[in-house]
């Protein structure tokens, strides 16, 4: 049929052109909207900025056609041949392409936003700058195929074919690549956040620069892959396998690595704080100048792993030989102001063979606690009674105890290895509810124990004011010491009701509270503030959402009168 034909019966209503002979023609700029070209052969035919949206195109030919600029957006491509064709910059918004063959057809800067791409299949095809928010491309073959700088943002891309693709600079953002074969694939630069890599296989990727964060990648293999650079925040690589990859300068913080294979990974400079790492294998690993901080190891396997300069700062290791690590030596602390470790241990040596694991195996068994104010002894042996008690078979016991200025130091010995830093807290965060049980059942305590304070004669025959008055006297300073132990370290919302509680427990003993909320409560606060600006933004936020009951407390008027004085200040 000519061309000129085929367009005076399109204008005359017609649509139903199945498996019409069309190859060479000239279509340029024509209006075909909603037409059925099923089976037709277009082979090398001219449709640039022509006018296809619906169209149906099932199982045409348009092999080396031009379709730059053409508007395709609801059309049905499936199984349609596009090798070699050339569709840049056109629009494919929600069309069909399923099982359609585009071996090196071109879509640079075109658009296919939710566009079905299911099974197809391609070799080299060009899908630079294109956009393909939210497309279907499961199980598609896009073997080297060119998507640098392309925009996948949502994409399903399960179970694709992506062996040596080029994805530098590509959005992946919340992708679903679950199974996907991305083997020697270029990904320097791409936005990854939040996809869906579980059982990919990245073996060989280059990954230099790419921003993981929170993405999951669980059972997914990364052996050998190229992660320099890259940005793995709160990422999950469960059971992953990261052999010999190069992770060098990564940040891996809060990331989860529980049985991850990271066998002669580089890891030098790498940032793993608040990482998880149990039953990780990092046997043989590079772990050099790499910052620990706070990071988990549980049953991790560091035989030969180098750990020379790393940082590790309250690390915590358990179940883990350090024994057979290769460490000269680490740092203990970081300076958050100068971005560097600080204290290095040993200071003026290095470490001999084995050293590190032997200081470990003996410091890992000491707990120590850091008080603000001289503790209370009967409160503290029911505190630690407590702790053993929801720990199996723990058994502390005091080793030494010491006050300097303000800082009162106890430690405590265990029966077995464990976490001295969250024991440590944990004894904080009970201390303060136990010592006011205490001081309220004092007495009955003692009763219980037959522990009489015993009192002469002439005393008892005259019980009265000035003992009374001691005893109200040694209850207030005891009040006072422990209302400034939780104003100094717990924040506004937990401190306003547990000084409340001990406000109306001297009011139950006749105390008076005037002086305790005016000076050592306010005071306090501010003292506070001065020193530490969010708690300053702590406390007058509380002092926004904090309920009228809570505010005219005694221990909320305390709070806003402290408020009021730093609004002066």
């Amino acid at each position: 049929m000519q061309t000129q034909e085929f367009l005076q019966r399109y204008q005359q209503g017609e649509r139903n052109f199945g498996h019409i002979d069309l190859s060479g023609a000239s279509l340029s700029g024509v209006n075909l909207r909603d037409i059925d070209l099923t089976g037709a052969n277009l082979t090398g035919a001219n449709l640039s900025w022509s006018f296809l949206s619906n169209a149906k195109l099932i199982g045409a030919c348009l092999r080396r056609a031009d379709l730059r600029s053409a508007g395709l957006a609801g059309a049905n491509l499936s199984g349609a041949n596009l090798s070699g064709a050339n569709l840049a910059k056109a629009d494919l918004r929600l069309a069909c392409l399923e099982a359609a063959e585009l071996n090196w057809a071109a879509f640079p800067e075109a658009d296919l936003g939710g566009a079905n791409l299911q099974g197809v299949k391609s070799d080299q095809i060009n899908f630079a700058g294109a956009k393909l928010d939210g497309a279907k491309l499961m199980a598609a073959e896009l073997m080297e195929a060119n998507l640098n700088r392309a925009s996948l943002v949502g994409a399903n891309l399960t179970g694709a074919n992506l062996r040596e693709a080029h994805l530098v600079e590509a959005n992946l953002r919340s992708a679903i690549l679950i199974g996907v074969n991305l083997i020697e694939s270029d990904l320097n630069g791409a936005q990854m956040r939040s996809a869906n890599l579980t059982g990919a296989d990245l073996h060989r990727a280059v990954l230099a620069g790419a921003d993981l964060t929170e993405a999951v990648l669980d059972n997914a293999d990364l052996s050998r892959a190229n992660l320099a650079g890259s940005y793995l925040l709160k990422a999950s690589f469960k059971k992953a396998l990261l052999l010999r990859a190069n992770l060098q300068g990564v940040y891996l913080l809060r990331a989860d690595l529980s049985e991850a294979n990271l066998r002669n990974a580089d890891l030098q400079k790498a940032d793993l704080s608040g990482a998880y790492l149990m039953d990780a294998m990092l046997g043989e690993a590079d772990l050099r100048e790499a910052c620990l901080i706070e990071c988990r190891l549980i049953r991790t396997n560091l035989e030969g792993a180098q750990l020379t300069g790393c940082c590790i700062q309250n690390w915590q290791v358990q179940d883990v030989d350090l024994s057979k690590v290769d460490c000269r030596y680490v740092f203990t602390q970081f300076d958050y102001t100068a971005k560097v470790a600080a204290n290095r241990l040993p200071i003026d040596r290095d470490f001999e063979s084995g050293e590190l694991g032997r200081q470990h195996q003996e410091e890992s068994s000491i707990v120590e606690v850091c008080f603000a104010e001289p503790p209370n002894w009967e409160a503290l042996v029911f505190t630690v009674r407590r702790v053993e008690l929801e720990s199996r078979e723990l058994k502390l016991n005091v080793q030494f105890f010491e006050s300097a200025g303000e800082q009162h130091l106890l430690r405590l010995s265990a029966n077995r290895l464990v976490n001295g830093k969250i024991l440590g807290d944990r004894i904080l965060a009970l201390y303060p509810d136990m010592l006011e049980k205490v001081l309220a059942k004092g007495a009955e305590i003692l009763g219980l124990l037959g522990l009489v304070v015993p009192s002469n004669s002439a005393e008892s025959a005259e019980p009265g004011q000035k003992e009374v008055l001691l005893r109200r006297q040694e209850i207030y300073q005891r009040m006072v010491r422990q209302i400034s132990f939780i104003l100094m370290s717990q924040t506004p919302d937990k401190f306003s009701e547990s000084v409340q509680r001990l406000l109306d427990y001297l009011k139950q003993q006749g105390i008076p509270t005037e002086q305790i909320q005016k000076k050592v409560i306010s005071q306090a606060i501010v003292q506070r503030a001065k020193q530490d600006p969010a708690f300053r933004e702590q406390l007058l936020a509380w002092e926004k959402r904090a309920s009228d009951r809570v505010r005219c407390s005694m221990m909320g008027e305390a709070v806003r009168y402290a408020i009021t004085l730093l609004i002066d200040y």
